[in-house]
Protein backbone atom coordinates (compact mmCIF):
# COMPACT_ATOMS: atom_id res chain seq x y z
CA UNK A 1 0.00 0.00 0.00
CA UNK A 2 3.06 2.34 0.73
CA UNK A 3 6.21 2.35 -0.29
CA UNK A 4 8.64 4.62 -0.09
CA UNK A 5 12.26 4.29 -2.02
CA UNK A 6 15.20 6.52 -1.44
CA UNK A 7 13.10 8.99 0.57
CA UNK A 8 15.47 12.01 1.79
CA UNK A 9 14.62 15.49 3.10
CA UNK A 10 17.29 18.05 4.18
CA UNK A 11 15.94 21.53 5.93
CA UNK A 12 18.55 24.68 5.93
CA UNK A 13 18.51 26.85 8.34
CA UNK A 14 20.97 30.05 8.04
CA UNK A 15 24.15 28.58 7.11
CA UNK A 16 23.39 24.90 8.55
CA UNK A 17 22.15 22.16 6.75
CA UNK A 18 20.45 19.16 8.51
CA UNK A 19 19.32 15.75 6.93
CA UNK A 20 16.14 14.83 8.63
CA UNK A 21 15.89 11.71 6.32
CA UNK A 22 18.64 10.33 4.46
CA UNK A 23 17.58 7.97 1.80
CA UNK A 24 14.82 5.65 3.85
CA UNK A 25 13.09 2.83 2.72
CA UNK A 26 9.85 1.34 3.55
CA UNK A 27 7.13 -0.69 2.68
CA UNK A 28 3.80 -0.92 4.91
CA UNK A 29 1.13 -3.51 3.92
CA UNK A 30 -2.69 -2.26 3.69
CA UNK A 31 -4.15 -2.94 7.30
CA UNK A 32 -1.06 -2.93 9.20
CA UNK A 33 -0.15 -1.13 12.18
CA UNK A 34 3.23 -0.05 12.50
CA UNK A 35 5.07 2.27 14.93
CA UNK A 36 7.62 4.58 14.60
CA UNK A 37 10.54 5.08 17.06
CA UNK A 38 13.51 6.59 18.06
CA UNK A 39 15.24 9.32 20.31
CA UNK A 40 14.39 13.12 19.29
CA UNK A 41 15.40 14.06 16.41
CA UNK A 42 16.10 11.17 14.23
CA UNK A 43 13.14 12.03 12.02
CA UNK A 44 10.21 10.49 12.85
CA UNK A 45 8.08 12.79 12.85
CA UNK A 46 9.29 14.56 9.34
CA UNK A 47 9.18 10.77 8.07
CA UNK A 48 5.21 10.75 9.15
CA UNK A 49 4.92 14.20 7.38
CA UNK A 50 6.43 12.68 4.00
CA UNK A 51 3.59 9.91 4.46
CA UNK A 52 0.90 12.32 5.38
CA UNK A 53 1.38 14.67 2.47
CA UNK A 54 2.16 17.62 4.20
CA UNK A 55 5.73 18.01 3.28
CA UNK A 56 7.72 16.19 0.32
CA UNK A 57 11.06 14.61 -0.05
CA UNK A 58 14.05 16.57 -1.85
CA UNK A 59 14.98 13.36 -3.39
CA UNK A 60 13.08 9.45 -3.43
CA UNK A 61 9.94 7.63 -4.25
CA UNK A 62 6.56 7.78 -2.75
CA UNK A 63 4.00 5.20 -3.75
CA UNK A 64 0.58 4.75 -2.24
CA UNK A 65 -2.15 2.38 -3.97
CA UNK A 66 0.66 2.36 -6.65
CA UNK A 67 -0.12 5.79 -7.70
CA UNK A 68 4.00 7.61 -7.83
CA UNK A 69 2.88 10.48 -5.37
CA UNK A 70 6.12 12.52 -6.11
CA UNK A 71 6.08 15.51 -8.79
CA UNK A 72 2.61 16.12 -8.07
CA UNK A 73 1.10 19.39 -7.87
CA UNK A 74 -0.27 20.88 -4.31
CA UNK A 75 -3.78 20.66 -5.61
CA UNK A 76 -3.54 17.20 -6.24
CA UNK A 77 -1.76 16.21 -3.65
CA UNK A 78 -4.57 17.77 -1.09
CA UNK A 79 -6.89 15.97 -3.02
CA UNK A 80 -5.10 13.12 -1.75
CA UNK A 81 -4.92 13.43 1.57
CA UNK A 82 -8.41 14.40 1.85
CA UNK A 83 -9.31 11.41 0.24
CA UNK A 84 -6.84 8.80 2.07
CA UNK A 85 -5.60 9.78 4.69
CA UNK A 86 -6.27 10.83 8.83
CA UNK A 87 -4.52 12.31 11.09
CA UNK A 88 -3.79 12.85 14.76
CA UNK A 89 -1.66 15.16 16.22
CA UNK A 90 -0.30 15.33 20.07
CA UNK A 91 -1.85 18.55 20.70
CA UNK A 92 -5.20 17.72 19.03
CA UNK A 93 -5.64 20.71 16.66
CA UNK A 94 -9.45 21.29 17.66
CA UNK A 95 -10.90 24.66 16.84
CA UNK A 96 -11.82 26.27 20.47
CA UNK A 97 -14.33 28.23 18.73
CA UNK A 98 -16.57 25.61 17.67
CA UNK A 99 -18.14 22.78 18.95
CA UNK A 100 -17.35 19.14 19.07
CA UNK A 101 -19.61 18.16 16.27
CA UNK A 102 -18.44 21.06 14.41
CA UNK A 103 -14.70 20.53 14.81
CA UNK A 104 -15.57 16.58 13.34
CA UNK A 105 -17.94 17.83 10.60
CA UNK A 106 -15.33 19.66 9.31
CA UNK A 107 -13.31 17.20 8.29
CA UNK A 108 -16.51 15.95 5.84
CA UNK A 109 -16.83 20.06 4.72
CA UNK A 110 -14.70 19.72 1.61
CA UNK A 111 -16.20 15.65 0.92
CA UNK A 112 -18.92 15.68 -2.20
CA UNK A 113 -21.35 14.98 1.18
CA UNK A 114 -24.60 16.36 1.70
CA UNK A 115 -25.11 18.45 4.80
CA UNK A 116 -27.72 15.59 5.98
CA UNK A 117 -25.20 13.25 5.39
CA UNK A 118 -22.78 14.95 7.11
CA UNK A 119 -24.39 15.54 10.31
CA UNK A 120 -25.47 11.77 10.10
CA UNK A 121 -21.79 10.85 9.71
CA UNK A 122 -20.62 13.09 12.76
CA UNK A 123 -22.82 11.37 14.67
CA UNK A 124 -22.96 7.94 13.97
CA UNK A 125 -18.69 9.37 14.38
CA UNK A 126 -19.53 10.61 17.76
CA UNK A 127 -22.04 7.71 19.49
CA UNK A 128 -19.10 5.24 18.24
CA UNK A 129 -16.79 6.96 20.07
CA UNK A 130 -18.94 7.43 23.51
CA UNK A 131 -18.82 11.54 22.75
CA UNK A 132 -22.22 11.96 21.60
CA UNK A 133 -23.62 13.22 24.70
CA UNK A 134 -20.43 16.06 24.34
CA UNK A 135 -21.76 17.04 20.86
CA UNK A 136 -22.49 20.55 21.99
CA UNK A 137 -19.53 21.30 24.23
CA UNK A 138 -16.70 23.13 23.47
CA UNK A 139 -12.45 21.56 23.38
CA UNK A 140 -12.08 23.67 26.71
CA UNK A 141 -15.07 22.30 28.54
CA UNK A 142 -13.46 18.36 27.55
CA UNK A 143 -10.41 16.90 29.47
CA UNK A 144 -7.62 15.85 27.29
CA UNK A 145 -8.58 12.66 27.37
CA UNK A 146 -11.99 13.40 25.51
CA UNK A 147 -10.38 16.04 23.01
CA UNK A 148 -8.34 13.33 21.99
CA UNK A 149 -10.84 11.31 21.16
CA UNK A 150 -12.61 14.02 19.59
CA UNK A 151 -9.38 14.14 17.07
CA UNK A 152 -9.68 10.79 16.41
CA UNK A 153 -13.39 11.15 15.44
CA UNK A 154 -12.39 13.68 13.24
CA UNK A 155 -9.46 12.31 11.43
CA UNK A 156 -12.02 8.70 10.83
CA UNK A 157 -15.39 10.30 10.16
CA UNK A 158 -14.06 10.49 6.50
CA UNK A 159 -13.28 6.64 6.31
CA UNK A 160 -9.23 7.29 5.51
CA UNK A 161 -7.52 4.35 4.66
CA UNK A 162 -4.41 5.53 6.51
CA UNK A 163 -4.22 7.06 9.94
CA UNK A 164 -1.36 8.82 10.99
CA UNK A 165 -0.92 9.82 14.53
CA UNK A 166 1.86 11.77 15.74
CA UNK A 167 2.70 10.81 19.63
CA UNK A 168 -1.31 10.74 19.99
CA UNK A 169 -0.56 10.31 23.92
CA UNK A 170 1.77 12.63 24.47
CA UNK A 171 -0.25 15.22 26.26
CA UNK A 172 -1.84 12.63 28.19
CA UNK A 173 -1.95 10.77 31.40
CA UNK A 174 -1.55 7.03 31.39
CA UNK A 175 -5.01 6.27 31.90
CA UNK A 176 -6.40 8.15 28.97
CA UNK A 177 -3.18 7.07 26.94
CA UNK A 178 -3.73 3.75 27.30
CA UNK A 179 -7.66 4.70 26.14
CA UNK A 180 -6.70 6.17 22.74
CA UNK A 181 -3.85 3.28 22.13
CA UNK A 182 -7.20 0.53 22.58
CA UNK A 183 -8.90 2.81 20.49
CA UNK A 184 -6.11 2.78 17.80
CA UNK A 185 -5.86 -0.83 18.29
CA UNK A 186 -10.06 -1.19 17.41
CA UNK A 187 -9.45 1.21 14.50
CA UNK A 188 -6.59 -0.69 12.97
CA UNK A 189 -8.68 -4.34 13.52
CA UNK A 190 -11.47 -2.90 11.55
CA UNK A 191 -9.25 -2.71 8.68
CA UNK A 192 -7.55 0.61 8.63
CA UNK A 193 -3.86 0.76 8.22
CA UNK A 194 -1.98 2.49 11.53
CA UNK A 195 0.93 4.28 11.34
CA UNK A 196 2.03 5.48 14.88
CA UNK A 197 4.95 8.05 15.89
CA UNK A 198 5.93 7.53 19.64
CA UNK A 199 8.06 7.67 22.02
CA UNK A 200 7.35 5.27 24.14
CA UNK A 201 8.25 1.58 23.90
CA UNK A 202 5.26 0.04 25.99
CA UNK A 203 3.25 1.54 23.20
CA UNK A 204 4.98 0.62 20.26
CA UNK A 205 5.44 -2.89 21.00
CA UNK A 206 1.27 -3.04 20.69
CA UNK A 207 1.83 -2.51 16.94
CA UNK A 208 2.82 -5.32 14.50
CA UNK A 209 5.70 -3.97 13.50
CA UNK A 210 8.89 -1.61 14.88
CA UNK A 211 10.41 1.17 13.01
CA UNK A 212 13.09 1.89 15.01
CA UNK A 213 14.81 5.52 13.39
CA UNK A 214 18.50 6.89 14.11
CA UNK A 215 20.02 9.79 12.36
CA UNK A 216 17.46 10.06 9.30
CA UNK A 217 17.71 6.38 8.98
CA UNK A 218 16.07 3.49 9.32
CA UNK A 219 17.80 0.75 11.98
CA UNK A 220 15.47 -1.42 12.29
CA UNK A 221 12.13 -2.73 11.22
CA UNK A 222 11.12 -5.40 12.53
CA UNK A 223 8.18 -7.13 14.27
CA UNK A 224 7.30 -6.24 17.79
CA UNK A 225 7.60 -7.97 20.64
CA UNK A 226 3.45 -8.28 21.34
CA UNK A 227 3.03 -9.69 17.78
CA UNK A 228 5.93 -11.83 18.07
CA UNK A 229 4.16 -13.46 21.08
CA UNK A 230 0.66 -13.47 19.60
CA UNK A 231 2.03 -15.24 16.19
CA UNK A 232 3.25 -18.04 18.09
CA UNK A 233 0.13 -18.87 20.23
CA UNK A 234 -1.61 -18.76 17.29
Amino acid sequence: MIELEGISKRFIGGEVETSALAGVNLSIGAGEYVAITGPSGCGKSTLLSILGLLDVPDAGNYSLDGEPLCGLSEAALNGIRKGKIGFIFQNFNLIDELTVAENVSLALSYASVTRSERQQRTQDMLQKLGLWHRANHFPAQLSGGQQQRVAIARALVASPQVLLADEPTGNLDSAHGDEVMRLLKEINASGTTVVMVTHSPEHAIQADRVITMLDGRIVEAGQSSAAARAAAVA
